[in-house]
């Protein structure tokens, strides 16, 4: 049976979600591991994205926070805003009490990556301040 990865990820300007994709290519190169790349849900509305020069969004299918249980392992990723993960993301964490809850995900290997817009724009504390989110669900950083 294949090894289910799941590559999770918001991008506003698809930054992320060429690195998700390429994070794809290498883990799928990997024998018995099969690999699923998903959005997270936009919270803005197409008004504000349309002033904030947003791209339209590809067709990669959006998770729901119940379909995280099904992966073997998930990688996050997401543009780093203030130091932090993006709010899209978060809010995406903030869903997932259900998950929680029931333990669904702990013991899972899980990492993140992500992108910034600058030097010292948030690198050194961005994976400090998503590992939070990971741990609370039992959830093993890798």
């Amino acid at each position: 049976m294949a090894v289910k990865v799941y590559v999770v990820y918001y991008s506003m300007y698809g930054h992320v979600g060429k690195l998700a994709e390429e994070i794809k290519k290498g883990a799928s190169s990997v024998e018995g591991v099969e690999v699923k790349v998903w959005q997270v849900p936009e919270i803005l509305s197409e008004e504000v994205l349309g002033k904030m020069g947003a791209p339209p969004k590809t067709d990669v299918p959006i998770i729901s926070p119940q379909e995280l249980a099904e992966a073997d392992g998930i990688l996050f990723g997401f543009p780093t805003r203030f130091g932090m993960m993006a709010s899209q993301m978060k809010a995406f964490f903030d869903a997932t009490g259900g998950l929680w809850r029931e333990q669904s995900l702990a013991g899972k290997p899980a990492g993140v990556f992500f992108s910034t817009g600058t030097q010292g724009g948030g690198q050194e504390t961005t994976p400090l301040t998503a590992v939070t989110q990971l741990t609370q669900h039992g959830m093993v950083f890798v």
